[in-house]
């Protein structure tokens, strides 16, 4: 079986050979949110089944292929649906398409998700910004053999979502008379939804949202030194007095009417980075 460089190797110049242009900045969407893609100037797409060692998305919301093309000036390549550790994939699998984007030639990282608000203060349709997260209840990916040539063997983990990335953002939203949250995400491997006992230690431990996806990508993108921002669409609130129950239908119809907003806040953060 190949290494994960050999990996990297097939999968790029396969990629390559479909579309010749290098990526800029590198789009992940996240559930419900593959909308998104209609506000680029698509100039190829490659399906993930047909990509060398790709996964391939089965979950609902989630499209399951790359496209390429240009957005706000600047050349892009977004993942219409991703791929989560409880479908059965390792972690390295689930995050292997950002090691793809940053040999593709990506500088800079864009990822979006679906979230459960655990902050009181939120509601749904909330936009957070990650500012940071927490990462115990998930399976590091970077577990195993460390390759040097795409990162160290002990990452610094102080700053996974830089500052100034997040300062952009903010003064982008503010302009544009979008309101926005910010707080840290706790990842959890799902695929079931939290309990209420779950929520309420989540908030006691620092999370303001709660999601299944996200933080093993971003953990791979600090490894290969590629800047990220983070932001989670709030589709349901955990910690409520009244019905608990929260469906997967919810969450989606949630995050298509957040989607306008996060799509512009992208759109002119494309344009600045």
């Amino acid at each position: 079986m190949p290494d994960l460089l050999q990996q990297l190797h097939e999968t790029t110049s396969f990629i390559k050979s479909r579309y010749a242009h290098t990526p800029e900045v590198g789009i992940v969407l996240g559930s419900g949110l593959g909308n998104f893609a209609q506000e680029i100037n698509v100039e190829h797409e490659i399906s993930y089944d047909l990509i060398p060692h790709f996964p391939v998305s089965t979950v609902e919301g989630h499209h399951g292929k790359l496209i390429f093309g240009e957005l706000s000036g600047k050349k892009v390549v977004v993942m219409a649906g991703r791929f989560h550790f409880y479908e059965g994939y390792t972690p390295e699998q689930v995050a292997y398409p950002v090691r793809v984007m940053k040999k593709l030639g990506v500088s800079n990282l864009l990822l979006s998700n679906a979230a459960g608000g655990v902050n009181p203060a939120f509601k749904v349709g909330d936009l957070m910004i990650i500012t940071d997260h927490i990462s115990f209840s998930i399976v590091n990916p970077l577990l195993g053999k460390n390759h040097s040539e795409l990162g160290p063997r002990f990452p610094d983990m102080s700053e996974p979502y830089p500052k100034a990335i997040i300062k952009k953002a903010k003064k982008i939203a503010s302009s544009l008379d979008i309101k926005v949250q910010e707080g840290v995400y706790f990842a959890v491997t799902g695929p079931t939804f939290e309990t209420r006992a779950e929520y309420k230690l989540i908030h006691k431990l620092g999370g303001d949202a709660v999601g299944m996806s996200t933080v093993q990508e971003v953990i791979i993108a600090v490894h290969m030194d590629l800047p990220v921002f983070a932001v989670s669409v709030i589709t349901d609130i955990g910690i409520r007095e009244d019905d608990n129950i929260i469906t997967h239908e919810e969450v989606l119809q949630a995050a298509k009417e957040a989607e306008p907003k996060l799509t512009a806040i992208f759109k002119h953060l494309v344009a600045e980075l």
